[in-house]
């Protein structure tokens, strides 16, 4: 597996928002260089997406960081991925909930839409060490099997949230998401499942690719989100 003093990137210092040390050393541990390919290479040191094909992309590290630092990951925690793409957030997440005397990713679970990217990140994965649960599916269905999640991360932009997720997360448990209709009318958002309420936090403007499923035409399988701006989770501060 990857070891520290990996590559470091030149923008890392230039993101005063990523505060925790365990996701900046994360992410001076796997080449994303790695998760490309060879003619983007040059570029993977960019703070700016890249083409993975199918039509999809290896998100901006800024994002990744992000997103990943909302859902406040500890050592053993369960998480679900939905949108495996490259593998590249899969192996920070792999990173970030590695538990001792046990294979890196065991508690990571991740959905990819596309058989070619789905089979693509699982060699590579596989040669970086990492052992992360991964399949081929619809990703708003999310993995009931191995519900509950501590942890849902959601790298496709949804209309509304899916109902089938949200249910597969724990009591207190965490999810970042982006929701949107349009690409210019997407926001990312952290929820918190309270006992009797959803519970969120915008996180600012975001443009994904979209979340592409027969869930998401079923009104009775989504929760909508107003519009207004709730600030609701900086009451429940850990």
């Amino acid at each position: 597996m990857p070891q520290p003093g990996g590559p470091s990137f030149p923008w890392a210092d230039e993101w005063p928002e990523i505060h925790d040390p365990r996701v900046r050393e994360a992410f001076a541990r796997v080449p994303r260089q790695a998760f490309v390919d060879e003619p983007l290479r040059r570029w993977a040191d960019r703070d700016a997406p890249l083409p993975i094909g199918e039509g999809q992309t290896i998100s901006q590290p800024f994002v990744v960081a992000l997103m990943t630092q909302a859902l406040g990951l500890r050592a053993g925690d369960r998480v679900l991925e939905i949108g495996t793409g490259s593998g590249f957030q899969t192996a920070i997440l792999c990173e970030l909930v590695a538990a001792p005397d046990r294979p890196m990713g065991d508690t990571v679970w991740s959905v990819e839409r596309f058989a070619t990217l789905a089979g693509r990140a699982a060699e590579l994965l596989r040669r970086l060490g990492y052992a992360p649960h991964l399949r081929v599916g619809d990703g708003a269905a999310g993995w009931p099997e191995a519900a509950p999640f501590d942890a849902i991360i959601v790298t496709a932009a949804a209309r509304a949230v899916p109902r089938p997720l949200w249910e597969q997360l724990r009591a207190g448990g965490r999810m970042v998401i982006p929701v949107g209709a349009t690409p210019d009318d997407q926001e990312l958002w952290l929820l918190v499942r309270g006992e009797e309420r959803l519970l969120r936090r915008p996180l600012g403007p975001v443009r994904f690719v979209p979340l592409v499923s027969p869930i998401l035409d079923d009104p009775s399988q989504c929760i909508r989100l107003s519009r207004r701006r709730d600030t609701r989770y900086d009451a429940i501060e850990e």
